[in-house]
């Protein structure tokens, strides 16, 4: 039986294309994550060799479109419109799209040109006639319509193939890889701005992210615990899903504050930290850790004291925002959608334990030393087993 399209829209990828031998690799991690994300959905997406097509038969197109913006490995994609195999219907289907364009533009009139590519031969005009043809028609149907082949305001695009495909100005995605393709990571995920934005720039490349967030009750609340699960909340679409760890952090950080020199609280908790997440990497396969350290940006962050916390994990520690500074971190995290959300006035364990004057330069042999004799292995293998594992889907809960 023939379903009834709802949608159907053209994907472009970038990266993905250049790729050498693994390119189908990548190429059906996007088809599944863009069929993942798209649940509740009846909907195809076919093609290879850096474009495809996704067919939606059931639903609304905002929430694919919103979709096909959000999910990495897509460089650009458009609506498509489908019309038989004659001049008269796709001139038909072309004014309605430019028409659209018409009444969208502000002062009522718009530059067009067309470019017309025909695959299938059997098809009476070839490419060039059908371009000029159908702009000739259209500028004559259509007031405020002008054709300019250099600088137009929409490029129209009309292949002719199994059926006539048409389609007008493209909506940008994110670019990237798509998610999975890089392995796995954990992300060290806390209520601030920074790190919302080291795990979105790592799913970028690729990393399917899992997180570990430190709770401190009573001493944070559960208001703050509830900002970093809105914040794993809006970061899941992008990422495919999300694991989140609530990690019990408040009897280790007073075991810290007893056994350890008040300089080096911060740094023997970021240490202890770090453990806690290697062993979630351990548990769920990861190949890497992710930390939203941006160099010198506080006292924790600076080259020896990232030499020492990086120290007690042998996983590799990825910190996209190395060398970015506060303002760039910000407008990205306002662009992703985690800025008003991390501003929200609740401390994280981070600041309530940390101490007025800490270490910036530590020496590393004797700051290792203070760690390993701190004997937190237990407090911190506790921590993990107690900790509350939240699973947040890659599309609302409520669909």
């Amino acid at each position: 039986m023939n379903r009834e399209l709802t949608a159907h829209y053209l994907i472009r990828v970038g990266e993905i294309g250049l790729k050498g031998n693994n390119r189908r690799m990548f190429e059906q991690q996007l088809k599944e994550n863009i069929k993942r994300r798209l649940k509740g959905l009846e909907a195809r997406v076919t093609g290879g060799r850096g474009r495809f097509f996704l067919e939606l038969f059931s639903g609304n197109p905002a929430v694919a479109e919103e979709v096909l913006a959000s999910t990495f490995g897509i460089v650009a994609f458009a609506r498509v419109r489908v019309s038989e195999k004659d001049m008269e219907a796709i001139r038909a289907t072309a004014a309605e799209l430019l028409q659209k364009e018409v009444r969208a533009s502000a002062s009522g009139t718009l530059s067009f040109k067309i470019n017309a590519k025909r695959t299938d031969k059997s098809f009476p005009l070839n490419s060039y006639q059908i371009a000029v043809e159908l702009g000739d028609r259209l500028t004559r149907d259509i007031p405020g319509l002008t054709v300019d082949v250099k600088n137009p305001d929409v490029s129209l695009q009309i292949e002719v193939r199994d059926k006539v495909y048409i389609w007008g100005p493209q909506s940008a995605g994110p670019g990237g890889l798509p998610v999975s393709c890089a392995g796995k990571g954990i992300l060290l995920l806390s209520g601030g701005i920074d790190s919302p934005v080291a795990g979105w720039m790592m799913a970028k490349r690729g990393l399917k992210l899992d997180a570990v967030y430190f709770h401190a009750y009573p001493y944070t609340s559960d208001e703050a615990k509830e900002k970093v699960v809105q914040l794993a909340r809006i970061l899941a679409p992008w990422n495919g899903g999300m694991n989140l760890f609530v990690v019990p952090f408040t009897k280790t950080q007073l075991k810290i504050k007893e056994r350890v020199p008040k300089e080096a609280v911060t740094l023997i908790m970021r240490a202890g930290m770090m453990q806690v997440a290697h062993m979630a990497a351990e548990e769920r396969g990861a190949g890497a850790l992710v930390s939203g350290e941006a160099l010198s940006q506080v006292a924790s962050q600076t080259a020896g004291s990232m030499r020492f916390t990086g120290s007690v994990t042998d996983y590799p520690v990825f910190r996209p925002l190395i060398g970015m500074d506060k303002e760039e971190i910000i407008r990205t995290a306002e662009r992703i959608g985690t800025y008003e959300t991390s501003i929200l006035p609740y401390e994280d364990c981070c600041t309530i334990f940390s101490p007025k004057h800490p270490l910036t330069s530590p020496n590393f042999s004797k700051i290792l030393g203070i760690y390993r004799q701190a004997g937190l292995e237990n407090e911190l293998t506790e921590a993990y087993e107690e900790s509350e594992r939240i699973y947040i889907p890659p599309y609302p809960e409520n669909e």
